[in-house]
């Protein structure tokens, strides 16, 4: 308490200080805002993404594997790989299956774009998929009402579904679903399940579509292919998707180049597919965010430089101003040590008080970049923390010179200082 009471003075003469010359403090200070403004927000704009880029990877699964079709796009692009590569099939999933080791669980996806639905809606028509009953393990998929179909519905082609939350409430309303029927096409499907809110992607992202995973209607795998019929279907390839589930303590990434050689094998290196590895996007994520951090932090720490020099430059004015004071403390028996200590702090003080005006602004700054860019944004404890003691850092280091020049001044000659 004796410690903290002895620099009661210059805190007080700190602040005198600051009050009389209220609008060249508030100057000084600004650099300091805007530079702790910007590492509180910019660090709120990566801590959203990392959050973003996990629940991304979380949804996709950390030990799946996702083999995704490059369908044409039109008639000359498809006969020109068909000479090539007969795209992705049944066969492929085979080969992977009776060939690669280490895989818990693997589906094939079939997937329609329907061209009507009933009951009608005004939102936009759930997309039809059709898998394999492990498709709900591989994908860590929960049920809120009934349950998901079985493997002997899958072989019986029946024709039942699941459907996803956005689906069940724009086809069917807030009511339970389970026992009711929706139209796709010209097929009546008795809904036995709905999925519970799952988190999505909005862009398309390392060749995977941006697809609504909760607006699908999700059939058995044999019920969709023997039951529908893609109008465009000479430009679909036989499956358009697999799903793999890797068993736990198997890397995923080697697995998933083992399955990448055998694709590339049976398809003649046409390039018609994709192999998607969470794990591997993660990884690759990280070394981004990293990078993308690094590069945000150092533009704020510019901004903070220049507050850094504008502390001193105003530190320096003020020693020139008050010399004749200074001089009077040293005649009085002021030491050396005396007058560094209250420069310094008045400097300090400067930084602090700016620190904290940047804080409110780099919280306020982030939730205006939330909301006009629809970007996520979370401002952690760390980030502040961070910010605040770099800004205190940066106002001890540029208020050291104009302390020191303060105590150097001859008490003689700085009395005498007009």
């Amino acid at each position: 308490m004796s410690g903290l009471s002895s620099y009661l003075p210059e805190i007080y003469m700190g602040l005198s200080s600051l009050l009389v010359h209220k609008l060249r403090s508030l100057l000084t200070m600004l650099g300091m805002i805007f530079g702790v403004g910007a590492v509180v927000a910019m660090l709120s704009i990566t801590a959203g993404a990392q959050r973003e880029m996990i629940s991304f990877i979380d949804l996709l699964g950390v030990n799946n594997i996702i083999v995704e079709a490059r369908e044409a796009v039109d008639r000359n692009e498809l006969q020109a790989r068909r000479q090539i590569s007969p795209g992705l099939t049944f066969r492929d999933f085979r080969a992977i299956a009776e060939n690669v080791q280490g895989l818990e669980a693997l589906t094939p996806r079939k997937r329609f774009k329907p061209t009507k639905v009933l009951p009608k809606t005004t939102q936009e028509p759930p997309l039809l998929i059709g898998v394999l009953p492990n498709f709900m393990q591989i994908n860590n998929l929960t049920v809120v009402e009934g349950r998901f179909f079985t493997e002997e519905e899958n072989l019986q082609s029946a024709p039942v579904c699941v459907l996803g939350e956005s689906a069940k409430i724009n086809l069917l309303g807030y009511d339970r679903a389970v026992g009711k029927y929706v139209k796709v096409n010209n097929v009546w499907l008795q809904v036995i399940g709905v999925l519970a809110h799952q988190a999505t992607a909005d862009t398309e992202i390392e060749g995977l579509e941006a697809v609504n995973r909760n607006n699908m209607i999700i059939a058995p795998l044999n019920t969709v292919m023997r039951r529908f019929e893609d109008s465009n279907s000479f430009l679909k390839d036989e499956i358009d998707g697999i799903y793999m589930r890797v068993r736990p303590g198997t890397d995923s990434i080697e697995t998933a180049n083992i399955v990448r050689a055998i694709l590339t094998a049976t398809h003649k290196d046409a390039g018609d597919f994709t192999v998607v590895v969470p794990a591997g996007l993660l990884e690759e994520r990280r070394r981004t965010q990293f990078i993308f951090e690094v590069v945000m932090i150092c533009i704020a720490g510019i901004s903070l430089l220049v507050g850094g020099i504008g502390i001193m430059n105003i530190m320096l004015a003020t020693v020139l101003e008050r010399t004749r004071e200074i001089g009077i403390r040293r005649a009085i028996g002021a030491r050396q040590s005396d007058i560094v200590r209250q420069f310094l702090t008045e400097a300090v003080m400067i930084s602090i008080l700016g620190g904290l005006i940047g804080i409110a602004f780099g919280f306020t700054l982030s939730r205006v970049i939330a909301a006009a860019a629809g970007w996520s944004t979370v401002v952690t404890a760390t980030s502040i923390a961070v910010a605040f003691g770099v800004s205190v850092f940066i106002g001890l280091l540029f208020g050291i010179y104009p302390a020191v020049q303060a105590a150097k001044l001859d008490p003689i000659e700085a009395i005498r200082y007009e």
